[in-house]
């Protein structure tokens, strides 16, 4: 067990926080003082984010690092994703750790993804949000939760975090590393402070191997290409009566879904359903926002285009004379995918790298996408390629490429079955995950048992 520093007084700890090593580049040192300076304004800040609703009223103490629960006894792997997508990549890990009886903690930095972690985490794991970047608030998480091992997924760095579990020797290894070609010209931009942190790493277990090259190239000193953790990941569950509800209702008519769209995107989904109104008067556009809470706005936006909407964080059912429906609700993508045979997915026509289409693919969707998919360039290419999901550059290629698989169910049938074979030769990722942590796992239980 790990020796707790002995008590501080505010000045005191400040005065310890602001002495910085003189071996850390420049532009890092800079970053810890300023860090260190900003203490005092945390809570304002919290409160400014809280009333925007981007932090949970009843836990920000965990954002100053204050444990809301105690620590389990026996090791603990420590598991951080910034938001819902990384934590739920890492759950089938999260599931085998469990089934290994080790302790988890998982850390995550939205209130989307806390909501989602009481859904989807397995039973025992344990969920906080991580501290803010602050040495005060890291150290007092630390002492409390004393990680044997520290698993950051895909990229989200921390500089006083990393510093601070590399200098309680905390092994750390970055799984499921994803480095797009835009963030990883952005590091180069200070190339020693990324190397600085990169080198606090044990190991760097990256999507792909370009992605490997790109965190090689940064300073990375250990790093394998073992594959995308997310084509592991089961499909996302979905209430059965609420499904067969929904099915019900809606019939035989025909369904496109947007799916984790953002600010723009709506319009152009808007846009494309009036243009395919004509040929096919049923339709159904089910939109599912990223951010539950611009449901109330895409609602005005079809209104305004004179279409008939109904919300679903409001109780309403699509239906028959609805055009438009809203699922501004958390945790129901996937009875949403259930029943949508083309998804688009949101991310992609706006600038933001596109969402992850694994999950909709596995639920049999033929998958349309905008040209902004660099969060998944390697598995939208192959989709490309294998015919199973189709590039669009704007509103009207977006309503050309939707008319074309609602007139041909059978080409978008077959256009699914490719998605889904693709999805699948390109699985095996958590198996070459475990196979790399294995080494690290069974030291910690060595180390414990000491």
């Amino acid at each position: 067990m790990q020796r707790r520093d002995a008590p501080m007084n505010s000045s005191t700890a400040l005065a310890a926080e602001l002495k910085v090593p003189n071996t850390f580049p420049l532009a890092l040192r800079v970053y810890q003082v300023g860090s260190a300076l900003g203490t005092p304004i945390a809570s304002q800040l919290l409160l400014q984010r809280q009333k925007r609703g981007k932090e949970h009223p009843e836990r920000l103490s965990e954002r100053l690092g204050q444990a809301s629960m105690p620590r389990p006894k026996g090791p603990l792997v420590w598991v951080h994703g910034a938001s819902v997508g990384e934590m739920l990549a890492a759950v089938p890990l999260i599931e085998r750790l469990r089934a290994q009886h080790f302790a988890v903690l998982v850390t995550s930095g939205t209130v989307t993804s806390a909501a989602l972690a009481e859904q989807r985490l397995p039973d025992g794991v344990l969920h906080q949000f991580v501290p803010l970047d602050a040495p005060r608030f890291v150290r007092r998480f630390l002492e409390h939760w004393r990680p044997g091992l520290a698993l950051f997924v895909e990229s989200d760095l921390w500089p006083n975090l990393i510093c601070a579990c590399a200098k309680r020797k905390v092994p750390m290894i970055i799984v499921n590393g994803r480095l797009s070609a835009r963030s990883f010209k952005r590091w180069q931009r200070v190339p020693r402070v990324i190397s600085a942190l990169l080198n606090r790493f044990d190991l760097c277990l990256a999507q792909s191997a370009n992605d490997a090259e790109r965190y090689a190239r940064l300073g990375a000193p250990r790093v394998n290409a073992t594959g995308n953790l997310k084509l592991d990941v089961p499909a996302p569950p979905a209430d059965d009566a609420a499904l067969r509800r929904l099915t019900e209702i809606i019939g035989k008519r025909p369904v496109m879904l947007a799916a984790s769209t953002h600010p723009g995107e709506e319009a152009a989904v808007i846009t494309a359903h009036r243009r395919l109104r004509a040929k096919f008067p049923t339709l159904l556009t089910i939109i599912v926002p990223r951010h539950p809470a611009r449901g109330e706005s895409i609602a005005a936006t079809a209104k305004t285009a004179g279409l008939a909407v109904a919300l679903r964080s409001r109780r309403a059912q699509p239906m028959p004379d609805i055009a438009i429906y809203i699922a501004d609700t958390l945790g129901e993508l996937g009875l949403m995918y259930r029943l949508a045979p083309i998804v688009f997915m949101g991310g992609s026509h706006a600038s933001h790298g596109g969402q992850n289409p694994i999950e909709a693919t596995r639920l049999g969707a033929a998958i349309i996408h905008g040209p902004h998919v660099w969060n998944f360039a390697d598995i939208y290419a192959a989709l490309d390629a294998a015919g199973g999901a189709r590039s669009v550059a704007d509103e009207e290629a977006l309503a050309t490429a939707l008319a074309a698989w609602l007139s041909d169910p059978a080409a978008r049938q077959a256009a699914a079955q490719a998605a889904a074979s693709t999805i699948k030769k390109l699985s095996g990722a958590l198996e070459r995950t475990w196979a790399a942590l294995d080494p690290y796992l069974i030291q910690l239980r060595l180390e414990e048992t000491a």
